[in-house]
């Protein structure tokens, strides 16, 4: 057997031999009651609807790396890449570019029909048997047509971007392709909240009332510069709640989920605008966004490693080898440092999130901050007490008790 495809075919069967022991060991270590420092806000009955609620997600997500995997490998082995291709060039016969945009456009739209049927039961029965789905049907289109738009927009220049480079500027493209995406990252980091989000919800500044007033002279008193404050509608597709910043510089805004607002006091809003301030002032966004830049690095690195490899093509049944099906290829042969690199950005980011909590407690209230999560985690049934693997492999948040004891013992 060809040994690219042998390791790719271990790395699909390992990866999901992982997810079954992660979500067994999940499941064994699923509690019947209430942790005692949560139960002024989630009773043993709520307790129980929550631990259903995961239960059902963790079913389901099962199911989906169970079908993606076996239909992954059924297609690859099949020659499916080949019949894609060979599609692409009878459709794009006008250019490497066109055929190539043609190629990955079939592998996303085929992948796409396999995933989203999960995605559309997760929406409209999962999450609105537990009354948190308030998604219409033309809301969820609508956001698959923007969604489909602006990937195009934004995509396809990229990628024509990147073969253009690699087939150009011979041994150094992986560097001109790194140069190239950060530019686009940091381009985008800008456009983002003014651009881009604006078509997917309303952006409302706060009202003058209380709550702005605090943010205001809390943030006067820090010397942190912000645009303005914001309320996002997010019960328009939920009514889970959740709060951030966005934008750099001069342009930084914070934006609240109206959710948040209707669940939280004012002091306990306070504090979760200081968690996020915190990160700001301890460059955790800043730090995020340089090792984004390094693994951007690192992938491209990778894929000059194995651009128009002959015995590559050969794993994936392919008679004509290109950078553009290259592309898609390596991604294959790079999930295992993705995941490894993943397990790192996760440690690193647990460890922010703890020092952004104390961060807000010492500049507001501890108590404050520790409401604040419980009510958090407890509105949107987040799972109390998951198993430390999980924690360790997947979670970039620490799991709520954690965060409150290091509240209670000073950060």
């Amino acid at each position: 057997m060809n040994p690219y495809l042998l390791f790719v075919l271990i790395v699909l069967v390992l990866g999901w031999l992982i997810e079954l022991l992660i979500e067994g060991l999940e499941h064994r270590h699923r509690q019947d009651e209430p942790p005692v420092a949560m139960r002024d806000y989630m009773d043993a009955d709520k307790f129980r609807i929550s631990q259903a609620y995961q239960d059902e997600h963790r079913r389901l997500g099962l199911i989906r790396h169970t079908i993606i995997t076996a239909v992954t490998i059924g297609f690859i082995v099949a020659g499916g890449f080949e019949l894609f291709d060979r599609l692409a060039h009878r459709v794009g016969n006008t250019g490497e570019y066109v055929t190539g945009i043609i190629f990955v456009a079939l592998w996303v739209i085929f992948m796409f029909v396999v995933a989203e049927p999960f995605r559309l039961y997760t929406t409209f029965r999962i999450e609105s048997r537990y009354e948190f789905n308030r998604t219409t049907l033309k809301t969820y289109l609508l956001d698959l047509v923007k969604g489909a738009a602006i990937s195009a927009i934004v995509g396809l220049p990229i990628f024509v971007a990147i073969v253009w480079f690699f087939e150009t500027t011979g041994a150094s493209a992986w560097i001109w392709c790194w140069l190239f995406v950060v530019l686009v990252q940091i381009l985008l980091m800008a456009i983002v909240p003014t651009l881009i989000m604006p078509l997917f919800n309303k952006f409302t500044p706060l009202a003058p009332g209380e709550l702005r007033t605090a943010i205001e002279t809390y943030t006067a008193a820090q010397q942190f510069m912000i645009s303005d404050i914001y309320t996002m509608d997010g019960s328009k597709r939920s009514s889970k709640s959740n709060a951030f910043f966005v934008g750099i510089g001069k342009s930084r805004r914070i934006v609240l989920y109206d959710t948040l607002i209707t669940q939280q006091t004012v002091p306990e809003l306070l504090a979760i605008v200081a968690h996020e301030m915190g990160h700001c002032k301890q460059r955790h966004i800043l730090k995020g966004l340089a090792l984004a830049i390094v693994s951007t690095g690192l992938t491209f690195w990778v894929m000059s490693l194995f651009i128009r490899n002959a015995d590559l093509f050969d794993a994936f049944g392919m008679t004509y080898v290109s950078t553009y099906a290259s592309l898609v290829f390596v991604g294959f042969l790079y999930t295992p440092m993705a995941f490894f690199i993943g397990i790192a950005g996760n440690c690193l980011s647990r460890r922010w999130e703890f020092q952004a909590d104390a961060y807000a407690a010492a500049t507001t209230s501890t108590a404050s901050m520790a409401t604040a999560l419980k009510k958090l985690y407890c509105e949107n049934y987040a799972n109390l007490t998951p198993h430390p693997i999980k924690v360790f492999l997947e979670y970039s948040h620490p799991p709520v008790l954690d965060r409150v004891a290091a509240l209670e013992d000073g950060g």
